[in-house]
């Protein structure tokens, strides 16, 4: 199987090819529009700043080869919220795959810590990526509130999209890579599609 993850100027990348290779997948690190058209499956992971991430991928016109891609994508953490169409980080326009905007946490309680940071409890409720329950790693500022292609449910200062689903676009808010069985089970979901 040929799985190819999208390089970019993200963090957090090579937790994930850690992650598919112990499932023994070796897949290939690239930012190259053929290699990505070609792949079997695409993984969009990334940790960092919603701006400079849409930067670089506009500079090299990744952007619209994500957009185009009819295979397997699996967008993670910020990977998520550059499938959306806008980020309140940076006033950022996306990639659009999901028509949802993007927004910080607003804490309402002494309590309320951002970034939010830790093991969430999902609540899926569609397709077939997300188990029927499970506890997630979240690390994250900013959050896609629920809408038409949230696929599970996590809660933290309000119930938002901890992941998503539409067409051939499969993104999650949480660390996969960092969600012991949960995550390692998801992942193995979307190698299986």
């Amino acid at each position: 199987m040929n799985i190819a993850i999208v390089k970019y100027n993200a963090g957090n990348i090579y937790s994930v090819v850690n992650a598919l290779k112990r499932l023994g997948i070796e897949p290939l690190l690239t930012d190259d529009a053929e290699q990505l058209s070609r792949a079997d499956k695409v993984l969009f992971p990334g940790q960092g700043h919603a701006g400079e991430a849409m930067s670089y991928l506009k500079a090299r016109r990744l952007d619209e080869v994500i957009r185009d891609l009819k295979q397997p994508v699996f967008g993670i953490c910020v990977g998520q919220q550059l499938l959306c169409r806008h980020s309140e980080e940076g006033d950022t326009d996306c990639i659009g795959i999901f028509d949802a905007e993007v927004k910080r946490f607003q804490p309402q309680r002494h309590e309320d810590k951002v970034p939010c940071m830790g093991w969430n409890k999902l609540q899926p409720k569609q397709n077939e990526l997300w188990l029927e329950q499970g506890w997630a790693y979240f690390v994250h500022s900013y959050y896609v509130p629920l809408c038409a292609d949230t696929a599970a449910v996590a809660d933290y200062i309000l119930p938002y999209s901890a992941a998503m689903h539409r067409d051939n676009f499969y993104a999650c808010q949480f660390h996969p890579e960092k969600s012991g069985t949960t995550g390692e089970q998801i992942l193995r979901n979307f190698l299986e599609l």
